[in-house]
């Protein structure tokens, strides 16, 4: 039997439904109390379970129906991390940009416990399936925001900084196997914006080398994966930003995929290529033996229904680099990486979810 990740599988975030939108407005408005809140995300998520399991998925999430955004929520949780509000978002192409808030580190750096480790206790008790859990990876603490987002005087040293991150990170892997998760995923954007020249630039003029940052990223996830149980499947997603569908960072994974494949523990790999900004498949070419390939030919980002004939030519094309049997096929990301979601109908994102399913099982055999 395949173990994760699936040959019909998802990369985690869904659309909010109307209920639980209303309830997290009447809880922003202080007309209900967290509790209220919580009994309607229950309820919410309850549902949305039972309607990926009735679409054939064999791994279903939460959603992040509990996250205001897919990475904040969970790392300002961290031990010496705190958000505030800053005078920007984060700018997406198109003039768009996130909330004003941002995180900074103002203490040694650990791990005591997290509200998401109950979050993935609910979703593992109410499914039949592979219950699957989604975090930032930990190169997400230090990209957005860089040298001036941590404290000197805690962390003169980044070096450090990368060490204790890798080892809060560990705690963290470790209480989710220990509350019974055997499917983790690190959401890991910032390998693929390390392909983006445009990022690089970015990051060479507030004083990082990029071309240093991939191997001081993987050698924190390592360390962050690296006591985890024989039999927990770990896979890392990455992307080009994904807000209200627009994105930020364009390039091919050439520039990282020897890192990407040969330098990082990890079981598999969800990637993004609904457009030609991901470049093509050839850095599949270095994918060794034993590992997986979730493609993400279905774009998240807009309502439009991939046809099952181009789909199936993409997998052939991307098979010429890599074995059939290390491919799967996913949306290229969630559909709702922060809470107000992509611009597409929930009636849509099922039917992609559908479609997978149905591609899956036509040439695999099996989601």
């Amino acid at each position: 039997m395949q173990t994760a990740p699936f040959r019909a599988d998802q990369v985690g975030s869904l659309l909010r439904t109307k209920e639980l939108k209303d309830a997290r407005s009447a809880r922003e408005a202080g007309t209900i109390d967290a509790t209220e809140l919580k009994a309607i995300e229950d309820v919410e998520i309850k549902k949305l379970i039972a309607r990926q399991e009735d679409t054939g998925l064999r791994a279903v999430t939460d959603g992040e129906f509990r996250r205001s955004m897919w990475h904040y929520d969970f790392l300002e949780r961290l031990d010496g991390v705190e958000s505030y509000q800053s005078d920007h978002g984060i700018a997406f192409k198109g003039g768009i940009a996130t909330k004003s808030k941002a995180l900074r580190v103002t203490g040694k750096l650990g791990f005591s416990g997290h509200p998401m480790i109950e979050h993935f206790r609910f979703l593992m008790e109410n499914t039949h399936v592979t219950p699957k859990m989604t975090i930032p990876s930990p190169s997400v603490l230090h990209f957005r925001g860089g040298r001036k987002a941590i404290s000197e005087t805690i962390y003169p040293d980044m070096a450090d900084f990368f060490h204790d991150l890798g080892l809060a990170y560990q705690k963290a892997v470790r209480a989710f196997a220990d509350a019974g998760c055997r499917y983790l995923q690190l959401d890991e954007t910032n390998l693929a914006y390390l392909c983006d020249p445009e990022q690089c630039r970015m990051l060479r003029e507030r004083g990082d080398d990029p071309d240093k940052l991939p191997l001081a990223y993987a050698d924190m996830i390592n360390t962050a994966i690296a006591e985890r149980p024989a039999d927990m499947r770990i896979t890392m997603h990455l992307c080009r930003g994904n807000f209200r569908s627009s994105f930020i960072a364009t390039g091919g994974y050439e520039p990282v995929a020897d890192v990407l494949f040969n330098r990082i523990n990890v079981d598999g790999y969800f990637m993004e290529w609904d457009t030609d900004r991901a470049g093509g498949f050839e850095p599949l070419r270095l994918i060794p033996k034993g590992k997986m390939v979730v493609l993400g030919l279905v774009t998240s980002k807009i309502g439009t229904l991939e046809s099952k004939d181009d789909l199936k030519r993409r997998i052939h094309e991307a098979s010429r680099f890599a074995e059939m049997d290390q491919l799967c096929l996913s949306p290229q990301c969630g559909f709702a990486s922060t809470e107000e979601g992509n611009t597409l109908g929930e009636e849509e994102q099922w039917a992609k979810l559908g479609r997978i399913v149905e591609i899956a099982r036509e040439l695999w055999g099996s989601a």
